[in-house]
């Protein structure tokens, strides 16, 4: 085969692998919080998944806030810098996340079981604006290690959309 033929398939035989700021990020926290305001308006509000629309809202409002206070049971360090950084890369390069929509975050305590909109919204809508107005170090990722701020923004807005996808009547 000749190099200029090596060299033209090239691009195609490099684009399933993830290569820095191709993938358009998702809406980002400011987009979830527009979200959230429609989402408490609407006359019903339920989820396809094993979790009621409560839940989801306190799961996805854990998550933000374990960023900031730590989480409790982390993976070690050699999965976080392989498995979790991969995955972690993918997501943001695909722009989308995909993970188990009914798995706690491990060793968080354990989510009340609530159909509530309004007090998870509340909560979700605190953690983001505090996640927001933080100035200070933030804690590694239970699974994906350290991030910077603007990974972690992508990561929980990601996050949002994954379980968003689960949410029907918004």
């Amino acid at each position: 085969m000749q190099r200029r033929s090596i060299l033209a398939l090239l691009p195609a035989a490099l684009a399933p692998w993830p290569i820095a700021g191709l993938a358009a990020p998702p809406g980002g926290l400011d987009d979830a919080l527009a979200w959230l305001d429609t989402l408490v308006r609407q006359p019903a509000v339920r989820t396809t998944g094993a979790w009621p629309i409560g839940t989801v809202l306190q799961h996805l409002a854990q998550s933000i806030e374990m960023s900031l206070d730590g989480y409790p049971a982390p993976r070690g360090a050699l999965f976080q810098h392989t498995a979790g950084a991969a995955a972690f890369g993918y997501f943001k390069w695909r722009g989308h996340m995909s993970h188990g929509l009914d798995e706690p975050i491990p060793g968080a305590p354990a989510l009340a079981a609530s159909t509530d909109v309004g007090r998870g919204a509340d909560r979700l809508r605190a953690a983001i604006t505090r996640f927001q107005r933080h100035q200070g170090a933030l804690a590694p990722h239970f699974a994906y290690g350290a991030l910077s701020r603007s990974d972690y923004a992508i990561a929980h807005a990601l996050h949002i959309a994954n379980h968003r996808d689960e949410i029907a009547g918004a």
